[in-house]
């Protein structure tokens, strides 16, 4: 056996048992629930207040070998912005840690892949990029898919909360009618709310950490409307039935904005789609004809020249057709 082939097999082991590793991590939950994870936390944040001892929330002595590694990940990540709450965002299982561990597996395994199949030795890095950037692709459509839906349920939940005010209940009462009435991921955060709360949270910190959990617009007007009644008054269900009025306007409306610029999203797919189609279909038929454009000096500047102009043509017609309501 060649040296290369047992390098390709030992690197072709390594990427596999650090994908499975990843994933066993992905899926292994917890030993604590999310309610003594929250009690935890408080307990600690109250320790701290007080002044805090050796092992306070933080401290060096305090932190597992598991916690240290998430620090040195997120200190990578962080460089990025706040990943810790992106991921939180996303309401994955995944910690800083693991993704940095299953994006590392996948990477490995993407550059080895190509070598593995006596591919051409130029394509390992660009697939061991794709490869890379499925974690962070899927925490981003998962983080979208979240906020949309959440979006979506805030006007049904504004008027249970307005209804139950209207009937005599208290805020809290409220917010506990959503989490058990309601569906994820609204039913979810209004429950955590719910419960910081009762813990002893002030409702206000609470209102917050649900805020910078769910970037939404109109969740930050209804936290806004609670905080200020709270502090100077008024008729709280009044105002929330105006702020889920106002997000049934612009729901209608966006949906006619979505009608309206159908025909040039849709345009702008086929115009996008056409290129690639096109030299698949050529390559098909006739190989040689198109590998001029890998094989020749003046090809390769027309094939990069052609791949800069889809771009710029594909961010004119998104600036085009992406109207924000």
């Amino acid at each position: 056996m060649s040296t290369f082939a047992i390098i390709t097999i030992v690197a072709v082991f390594g990427c596999v048992a650090a994908m499975v590793g990843g994933i066993a991590l992905m899926f292994r939950g917890g030993d604590a629930t999310p309610t003594e994870d929250r009690l935890q936390q408080l307990a600690a944040a109250s320790e701290q207040r007080r002044g805090g001892n050796l092992f306070a929330e933080g401290s060096l002595l305090a932190q597992t070998i598991e916690e240290s590694r998430e620090n040195l990940v997120l200190k990578v990540l962080s460089q990025f912005g706040d990943f810790r709450k992106y991921l939180e965002q996303a309401d994955t299982n995944l910690t800083a840690s693991q993704f940095g561990l299953l994006t590392g597996g996948l990477a490995l395994a993407g550059f080895v892949l190509p070598l593995a199949l006596r591919a051409p030795w130029y394509l390992a890095p660009f697939v061991a990029i794709a490869a890379a950037t499925l974690p962070l692709m899927f925490v981003i459509f998962k983080r979208k898919r979240r906020i949309a839906l959440f979006g979506k349920q805030l006007p049904d939940a504004l008027e249970l909360v307005s209804r139950a005010l209207l009937a005599g209940h208290s805020l809290g009462a409220a917010f506990s009618l959503v989490a058990s009435e309601a569906a994820d991921p609204i039913r979810k955060e209004f429950a955590r709310c719910y419960d910081e709360q009762n813990l002893g949270k002030p409702l206000e910190e609470a209102l917050e950490a649900m805020t910078d959990r769910v970037p939404n617009v109109d969740l930050r007007f209804f936290a806004t409307a609670v905080i200020l009644q709270r502090q100077t008054g008024g008729d709280l269900a009044e105002i929330l039935d105006k702020i889920g009025y106002l997000i049934r306007e612009r729901f209608k409306i966006w949906g006619q904005v979505q009608a309206l610029t159908g025909e040039g999203r849709l345009s702008g797919i086929v115009l996008l789609a056409l290129p690639p189609v096109l030299f698949v279909v050529m390559y098909k038929l006739n190989p040689q004809y198109c590998m001029v454009l890998f094989t020749d000096d003046l090809g390769q500047q027309m094939l990069a020249g052609a791949i800069v102009m889809q771009l710029i043509g594909a961010m004119v017609i998104r600036k085009i057709v992406n109207i924000k309501v």
